[in-house]
């Protein structure tokens, strides 16, 4: 297991240096907390905005909601998880830091939450036992910055839920269901700036696999990306994962019988690429694709059995043991100049892993040669491999903001690699994702 001193870290590869240099109101059944809080603002990363210091003075609400334990006696229902700070920041940056933190146990509650720097609760909105949130953040929604999460169950699988738009007073403004006949994944809920909802979906279908040696007549679990109006509810856009990406293409081994769910694609991202087309990540197939938003046609693919682009590494990087960048990996998000970041678990907790531990890793590609190089990588700081789950997110401040997954750890490390900032959850506690963004409450 690796160790940190509390406030320096560990000096890593430079990801953007010499990296690239080396190859060029609450929901019915709720409730929530607030507190006061405060935040600053840090170096910044190049291509990206410093946001300027702010203090935001927040309304304090305290509010337990009584469970009946038998007779007329009530307790307070759970709160929170506790957080501890591994490695403190002096300086994280402009922002709170947005969890979903999800108890395994039940010994403390789900929902939406808000922290600062320190760790402190700024907002929680407990959820009911039986249902999971995921992808809270702060967004922008005609015109003004809103809180957004997605709600339901089954994540995972074939989830099923709602997601939830709250403007800067913590009441619900909107809602978003999936369109034509079918119900929103928890993966993905992201606002573009024309006021459209990109969401995921996972839909059972039946497919012939007998060119793959497969059953006639096997179950299959597709990923469907829908782009909805968030207005009107209308579905402008959809692309199913059948319709373009061959079964073949998936590592993920078939099941026994036929009428078990294969879910060979596992759709867990969509982002707008800086061309405005689409990127779609698939775990089960080690891949992202970049798909055309207007035709759905897929225009390049990144890893997996079928890549677009010879794989390498830069100096003082790794390709895992299946020489690929990645493997049942989430999160692809585009940084500009065809540079783009990747949460790489290597793991899914039933196959061996191809790497001692999880990373974020940084991957620079030349369409004209048609080379995709890994240029840097933020090991877990603790050494551990996260099964599921993770992103990682560049900040307005230049940093790498990482939700850890399955495991119950969030970090930042700065532009060179150094970590700057580690926290966990309790053991049997995780967060789908972890972000760390400006918020402005309302007051």
């Amino acid at each position: 297991m690796k160790t940190f001193t509390a406030i320096s870290g560990v000096r890593r590869f430079n990801r953007r240096g010499a990296a690239l240099a080396a190859v060029f109101g609450s929901w019915p059944g709720g409730h929530h907390t607030q507190r006061l809080h405060m935040k600053g603002n840090a170096v910044s990363r190049p291509a990206r905005l410093v946001r300027l210091v702010r203090l935001v003075p927040a309304v304090i609400v305290a509010l337990l909601v009584p469970v009946a334990t038998g007779g007329s006696s009530a307790a307070a229902a759970p709160g929170p998880p506790p957080v501890t700070i591994l490695t403190p920041a002096a300086h994280l940056g402009n922002g709170d830091i947005f969890v979903t933190p999800t108890s395994s146990t039940g010994q403390y509650a789900n929902g939406p939450e808000i922290l600062d720097g320190h760790a402190n609760v700024v907002w929680f909105h407990a959820i009911p036992v039986t249902q999971t949130a995921s992808d809270f953040r702060a967004q922008h929604y005609a015109g003004s910055q809103v809180l957004t999460w997605w709600q339901g169950t089954g994540l995972g699988g074939l989830s099923c839920g709602t997601d939830h738009i709250y403007n800067a007073q913590f009441n619900q403004i909107a809602t978003v269901q999936a369109g034509n006949g079918l119900c929103a994944d928890g993966h993905e809920f992201l606002i573009t700036p024309s006021n459209t909802a990109l969401i995921t979906i996972y839909q059972e279908a039946t497919a012939n696999l007998t060119s793959i040696g497969g059953p006639a007549d096997q179950t299959v679990i597709d990923g469907i990306v829908q782009e909805i109006d968030i207005a009107t509810g209308q579905v402008l856009f959809q692309w199913n994962s059948a319709d373009h990406i061959p079964y073949s293409q998936s590592e993920k081994p078939l099941p026994a019988k036929a009428s078990e769910p294969w879910d060979w694609f596992h759709l867990n991202a969509v982002k707008v690429d800086t061309d405005r087309n689409l990127l779609i990540g698939a775990r089960h197939t080690w891949a992202t694709y970049k798909v055309d938003h207007l035709t759905g046609d897929v225009i390049w693919t990144l890893g997996g059995k079928a890549s677009s682009f010879t794989l390498a590494a830069a100096p003082g990087q790794t390709l895992d043991q299946a020489h690929e960048l990645f493997a049942w990996q989430h999160d692809p998000e585009p940084l500009g100049n065809d540079t783009y970041t990747f949460f790489d678990n290597e793991a899914n907790g039933a196959s061996p892993p191809l790497l001692p531990d999880s990373r974020a890793i940084t991957v620079q590609l030349d369409e004209s040669t048609h080379v995709a190089t890994l240029v840097a990588s933020d090991n877990q700081p603790e050494g551990l491999l996260a099964p599921s789950q993770g992103n990682a997110q560049t900040t307005d401040d230049g940093n790498l903001f990482v939700g850890w997954g399955a495991l119950p750890y969030f970090s930042a490390f700065d532009p060179s690699g150094t970590l700057i900032f580690n926290a966990r959850f309790p053991q049997g506690v995780y967060s789908y994702r972890a972000y760390f963004l400006p918020f402005n409450p309302a007051t």
